[in-house]
């Protein structure tokens, strides 16, 4: 087999199998399903061809579509589910809570009454005790003042009776004052004694008992005075020296004391007879009048001093112990305030704690609600797009039907003439397939071309795309196109027609090259 005749087989082949190829996929989408009411449209094979294409695209597209609001309906119908469950967490923790809360609220809110309640008992404890503190402490200073006043009355007291008792002491040491002896007759004249006594002077001692001791110095003359009383009373003679004496005796303070003296001269005079004279003793021991008085009195003063001191001290010392009390009192008190304050304090922490947790509770299951609302929401939105897809769908899918029943028609005589002319044209077609093998050849690949291009957009439109359906609660009532069946009635005498060609073109060219 030369190359011209493989040429021709192919090209013969080519055409062949792209006119069987045509034909096969396009007799195929002839007849409409006859269980679908879609109206039958003649048209021809190009616009049909069109049309399904159009028609298979907007399926598709929709499908893609509705796969796509699938998946966002799924997602949102997660979403809500999920918000569904955390508001139902939500509210049962906000229940548990608000029980445990309101127990805790209240329990709080009675601890902070109490604590209320105490804190006022003991400001006003704390205010007692520090106004008795007060007073106490005003008490003491008085009483401290006392004391000081009493202290002072004391001193002065002391003071005086220590002049008394200086002035008594000094009196009862003795003091010397001016004496003279008088003639007891005669006051003015002096006695004969009081040569006997030179100095003119008396010793004066002041006596407990509040009499006078007096003593009056005796110079000379101790051999001729032989007895001096008073009243009575003999005075005692104590010797200075060998004609000297001391003589004393007691009286009550007086200006003057009358003396009886006993003078007996005989040893110088033995004619003298003894004299007994009286004599007036001018001596004032009334200087010491008072000073036992004084004494007595400053003494007196001094102890009533002293009582009222320790009086004033018992009373400054119960005073202070009573200012201590109630200072300690006022501190224990105000220690009570201040931990009843504490107590109060941390009683309304706990108390706005617990009213916070309440809260807390409540708007965690507020913005559970909420997002629960907008997942809702967004669900309902996935679901009317979800809708809207699937009604896309069925619209594309009603459409893709529609194409598909279009009937293409090819008239009978234009199939028979072609048919009859290539049954007795065949030496002049095989002669002019050789004299133009060129241009057939050119014209197979267009034409194969053509079919190989009539064949995929066949095929396409015979099977058309699956999508997977989105589960919706309004599916489309459009099922897929199904590849129509052929009946072998309406393209019978085309097939025929066409094979005896096929024949004719490839055989024929074959058996004149042989003969050749």
């Amino acid at each position: 087999m030369t190359s011209h005749v493989k040429k021709t087989l192919v090209t013969t082949t080519a055409i062949a199998g792209a006119l069987a190829a045509t034909t096969l996929f396009n007799t195929t989408t002839v007849k409409a399903d006859t269980t679908s009411s879609a109206p039958v449209t003649t048209t021809t094979s190009a616009t049909k061809d069109t049309a399904i294409a159009s028609a298979q695209a907007k399926v598709n597209s929709a499908s893609a579509a509705v796969v796509s609001a699938q998946a966002a309906y799924g997602s949102a119908s997660t979403a809500a589910s999920d918000a569904a469950a955390k508001t139902a967490a939500a509210s049962a923790s906000a229940v548990a809570t608000s029980a445990a809360t309101s127990s805790a609220v209240a329990n709080a809110q009675a601890a902070a009454d109490s604590a209320a309640t105490a804190k006022s008992t003991a400001d006003a404890n704390l205010a007692k005790a520090q106004s008795t503190a007060a007073a106490t402490s005003r008490a003491k200073s008085m009483t401290s003042a006392a004391v000081i006043s009493a202290q002072s009355a004391v001193a002065s007291a002391s003071a005086k009776a220590s002049d008394a008792d200086s002035a008594v002491a000094s009196a009862e040491a003795g003091q010397t004052v001016t004496a003279n002896l008088m003639k007891s007759d005669d006051p003015t004249q002096a006695s004969a004694a009081q040569q006997y006594f030179a100095t003119k002077t008396a010793i004066v001692k002041l006596l407990p008992s509040g009499q006078v001791q007096i003593t009056i110095p005796l110079t000379s003359g101790l051999k001729f005075l032989k007895e001096v009383s008073y009243n009575g009373v003999d005075a005692t003679f104590t010797k200075t020296g060998k004609d000297s004496a001391n003589i004393t005796f007691t009286a009550d303070p007086a200006t003057s004391y009358t003396l009886a003296m006993t003078i007996d001269i005989s040893s110088v005079m033995p004619l003298m007879p003894i004299m007994h004279e009286k004599a007036l003793l001018d001596v004032d021991t009334t200087i010491f009048n008072g000073l036992l008085a004084a004494k007595s009195d400053a003494d007196a003063a001094l102890t009533s001093a002293q009582a009222a001191l320790s009086t004033a001290e018992t009373n400054a010392a119960t005073v202070a112990q009573v200012a201590s009390n109630a200072a300690s009192a006022a501190t224990a008190a105000a220690t009570v305030a201040s931990d009843a304050a504490v107590v109060a304090t941390s009683a309304a922490t706990n108390l706005t704690s617990a009213q916070a947790a309440n809260s807390t509770a409540q708007a965690a299951l507020t913005s559970a609600q909420v997002a629960q609302a907008a997942a809702d929401a967004t669900l309902a939105t996935a679901k009317a797009n979800l809708d809207s897809a699937n009604a896309a769908l069925t619209s594309a899918q009603a459409e893709l039907k529609s194409a598909q029943n279009i009937v293409v028609v090819t008239p009978a005589s234009s199939a028979a003439s072609s048919a009859s002319s290539t049954a007795s044209s065949a030496g002049s077609a095989a002669s002019s397939a050789t004299n133009s093998a060129a241009s057939a050849a050119t014209a197979t690949s267009n034409v194969a071309s053509s079919a190989l291009t009539t064949t995929v957009t066949s095929a396409v439109v015979a099977t058309p795309a699956t999508t997977k359906k989105a589960t919706s609660s309004t599916p489309a009532s459009s099922t897929t196109a199904k590849t129509l069946p052929q009946t072998g009635n309406e393209n019978q005498s085309a097939l025929v027609a066409l094979g005896l060609a096929i024949l004719t073109l490839g055989i024929y060219p074959m058996m004149k090259r042989k003969h050749a």
